[in-house]
């Protein structure tokens, strides 16, 4: 079997809860080849080694064509605030435990943010938290990916998270300077705070440990006609192949720096594809993303 396509597999974004397994089951027959397993902002009373047997015999239990890769866990999420929560900190605890038996190494969520102060004040407070969950990280051969979401804060204020912006990156990295420590970066969060992503992405693909597949449709026409403070809609969140990015200069990108990963498609934002269509955006994703990285893997004949 040749796994030309393995250094970027392209797959989706799961929920946890009690389906699924039933879900990526279903999922794995469109040809989704990665999934990242998501606890929203708490792991709750999941229980962890009984969903990562169940994961892994429906990934093992799928059929092979003789191109296809094999599909895997890329990554597990918890979105709490880690700055602000003792729940958090141990969700990302029990995520980088019990990584090694959903067969990924990659933890995400936010770097989290002490509410309502400027990013700067965070970073004393991000230390004291990371420090030991990045040892305890490289200890299992886990690492740590920082999700670039601004979550409506800005510089000055905001409640989640301080990982959306290259000053705080380096800021954060130099705090704690460990090896086990990324980003997971997505397009979307840049385009509506009209920043170029592939520059970015050009400069950070080296410490990008995972990508969320979303898209962002900007509105410039509202823009010019009401800017950003006028109560009109000016930028949508988007599912690949409906919104404004090239992937297939990101993907380029990404093979120029070596990448090797998934592109998780991120759901449940689209304004168009929602709903009853959620599964119908997403397969279209999917193919937009497999185009982008090429087509079909074809065997060099040269």
């Amino acid at each position: 079997m040749n796994t030309a396509h393995a250094d970027i597999r392209i797959g989706t974004v799961v929920p946890a809860h009690d389906r699924t397994p039933e879900v990526i089951r279903q999922l794995l027959r469109f040809g989704f080849e990665s999934f990242q397993i998501v606890f929203g902002r708490t792991v709750g009373d999941i229980d962890l080694p009984a969903l990562a047997t169940a994961v892994r015999a429906v990934l093992d239990a799928h059929p092979l064509g003789e191109h296809d890769v094999a599909p895997r866990v890329s990554a597990l999420g918890v979105y709490g605030n880690p700055l602000s929560s003792p729940e958090t900190v141990n969700d990302w605890e029990r995520l980088i435990d019990h990584a090694a038996a959903f067969r990924c190494d990659i933890v995400a969520g936010f770097a989290g943010r002490v509410p309502g102060r400027p990013v700067p004040e965070s970073y004393g407070r991000f230390g004291e938290v990371f420090r030991p969950l990045a040892a305890r990280a490289e200890d299992r051969g886990v690492r740590l990916a920082f999700e670039n979401c601004e979550k409506r804060g800005t510089w000055e204020s905001g409640d989640h998270n301080i990982a959306h912006a290259p000053r705080a990156w380096e800021a954060m990295f130099a705090e704690v300077p460990s090896p086990v420590l990324g980003l997971e970066w997505e397009p979307c969060h840049q385009l509506v705070s009209f920043v170029d992503p592939l520059p970015q992405l050009a400069r950070w693909a080296r410490r990008i440990w995972h990508v969320h597949g979303k898209d962002a449709t900007v509105r410039w026409d509202v823009i010019r006609e009401h800017g950003i403070r006028g109560g009109e809609p000016y930028a949508f969140h988007r599912t690949p192949g409906f919104g404004d990015t090239n992937w297939t200069d990101l993907i380029t990108i990404l093979r120029q720096a070596g990448w090797r990963g998934s592109i998780d498609i991120e759901g449940f934002h689209d304004p168009v594809y929602r709903d009853a269509l959620e599964t119908t955006g997403q397969v279209a994703a999917l193919a937009h993303l497999k185009r982008c990285r090429g087509g079909d893997f074809v065997p060099n004949v040269f």
